[in-house]
């Protein structure tokens, strides 16, 4: 149970996977990021940016050049999530046709 409990503490919450899928997808500027989940508040993408960046699932890198400019990236520790993401993905697809077409 262990394992799970961590993975779940890691990406607890609505919101840490789909940043992760969004990231995943270019969109690396908080804006891209915030306009591309849809009903995520500000507030809440930083909150939950900084969690990923403290599991070690994002890296935040601010230019050199200007501290407007800040990106995100995935870790490659990210990058082992790629199957459980599809998994998520074509098992939300089922759940969603059979609660639809009930």
């Amino acid at each position: 149970m262990m394992p799970i409990q961590d993975a779940l503490e890691a990406l607890n919450g609505k919101w840490k996977l789909l940043i992760i899928s969004s990231i995943s997808l270019g969109n690396n500027r908080f804006k891209e990021i915030e306009r591309s989940i849809p009903k995520i508040s500000s507030k809440v993408l930083a909150k939950e940016l900084k969690d990923l960046e403290n599991n070690k699932l994002i890296k935040r890198t601010i230019s050199d050049y200007s501290s407007v400019l800040t990106e995100y990236t995935l870790q490659p520790h990210a990058e082992t999530l790629k199957d459980v993401l599809i998994a998520l993905r074509d098992w939300g697809k089922l759940h969603r046709k059979a609660i639809i077409d009930k």
